[in-house]
């Protein structure tokens, strides 16, 4: 079955830079989003940033300048750099994976991964 793995996450000081990874196994198609959604105590999930196969992104207003999301469709991999890191970027960030489209907007399935842990603090 498909099964999204992140890793990068752990302990950085404000202002550090951590990369995020999520590989993608046992899927039969390429992936027609992938993307970073982070949730912190207490707040709802928010998306962080997103890619589609062309390489189209989209990020959240609030972290466009920071954070830079990239894919390797050959590795059916996606990747969060995370730069100017800040206290309240700490939270458990989250692999996201869509498709294949049934319309615009709309996929016939909906993956996540168990999340990866992002903490800064000094």
């Amino acid at each position: 079955q498909v099964r999204l793995v992140e890793s990068g996450g752990g302990l950085v000081q404000p202002g550090g830079s951590l990369r995020l990874s999520c590989a993608a196994s046992g899927s039969i198609f390429s992936f027609a989003v992938m993307g970073w959604y982070r949730q912190a105590p207490g707040k709802q999930r928010e998306l962080v940033a997103s890619i589609r196969t062309s390489g189209m992104t989209n990020y959240a207003d609030s972290l466009k300048g920071r954070f830079t999301i990239s894919r390797d469709n050959g590795k059916n991999t996606v990747y969060l750099q995370m730069s100017s890191l800040k206290p309240e970027d700490t939270a458990v960030y989250y692999c996201n994976a869509l498709g294949p489209a049934t319309g615009w907007g709309t996929f016939a399935y909906d993956y996540w991964g168990q999340g990866t842990q992002v903490t800064v603090s000094s």
